[in-house]
């Protein structure tokens, strides 16, 4: 596995490459990672370009583990253009599951901002989020996509 670290306005982002797809993403302080690879660079151009306000969909490979139930709910969610918002009742109704199951799902998105789990709202509005910074990170990454009229 190989790890970039990337400074955002939304904190350092830790991508992490395994045989050729991304396979996590996490915040980061603590190190510095700077491996190279061909996919790190891409990784690290498009979270760049997206942090610039120059990128709306990202088209990286990606492989997410887990339970089929994860890997549904992750798919769903990166079709959620970007600047708009779904509910977790919405994606539940689409995969026939119960809205908690979905909010689980989304606690457990290995690649957060990358699978925008952060356009996914409670049916009354925002809710939580499992990125450094909680609620305030999910409502910086809103605005930064023109979203931000949801909160009001």
């Amino acid at each position: 596995m190989q790890r970039r670290s990337i400074p955002t306005r939304f904190g350092t982002l830790v991508v992490t490459e395994d045989a050729g797809a991304i396979t996590h993403l996490h915040w980061g302080q603590d190190t510095l990672h700077q491996d190279k690879s061909a996919l790190l660079d891409e990784a690290e151009a498009q979270l760049r370009a997206y942090d610039a306000g120059r990128l709306t969909q990202f088209t990286l490979p990606l492989r997410i583990g887990g339970s089929a139930t994860l890997q549904a709910v992750c798919a769903e969610m990166s079709a959620i253009p970007f600047g708009d918002t779904v509910t977790y009742g919405d994606i539940a109704t689409k995969l026939a599951i119960p809205a908690q199951v979905v909010g689980q799902a989304c606690g457990q998105n290995p690649v957060p901002v990358i699978v925008p789990c952060h356009r996914v709202m409670g049916a009354k509005g925002l809710t939580g989020y499992s990125g450094a910074g909680g609620v305030e990170t999910k409502v910086a990454l809103l605005r930064h996509e023109g979203a931000a009229g949801l909160l009001i």
